[in-house]
């Protein structure tokens, strides 16, 4: 019985090396590996003694690489983490990777680039794609609205 943790807490072991994982994400997998709750428990509370699992580091990264890479807003962010069940305060530390100065840029630039691809010549029509691209993104209405008013239709 002994070995058969053993060999699970290693599969575990390389999953989470793999990349940044959170706990219900390892719980999900070790669900899928139909590991009894009782074992599943004891191989996270290890992964987390190990520092294989790490909440805070995980959120950090999520928010960061989602920001960086896919130009996610810190609305679909917080939503994807919260998804996760990563708790409030930990979320609040992963944004932290999020300078406002580089959100702000992120978001002109989604604009300008997304502006560039609507045909439609109606200033109105036009800020509402853009409204909307933006919002599915992630971004405040409120940010997105300060951003348009800087633009020229």
């Amino acid at each position: 019985m002994a070995e058969d943790l053993e060999f699970i807490l290693t599969k575990a072991r390389s999953y989470c090396a793999l990349q940044e994982r959170c706990i219900s994400e390892t719980e999900a997998k070790l669900r899928e590996w139909k590991v009894k709750p009782d074992k599943a428990e004891k191989i996270i509370e290890q992964l987390i003694k190990e520092d294989y699992l790490n909440e805070e580091r995980f959120a950090k990264s999520f928010a960061g690489g989602k920001f960086r890479i896919n130009h996610w807003g810190k609305t679909k962010i917080i939503y994807e983490l919260e998804r996760r069940g990563v708790p409030d305060l930990i979320i609040q530390i992963g944004l932290e990777e999020i300078e406002d100065e580089e959100y702000e840029e992120t978001l002109s630039e989604i604009l300008e680039r997304k502006n560039r691809e609507i045909k439609d010549n109606d200033p109105y029509k036009r800020k509402q794609k853009l409204i909307a691209h933006a919002l599915q993104k992630g971004y405040h209405y409120g940010m997105i609205k300060q951003e348009l008013d800087k633009m020229k239709f």
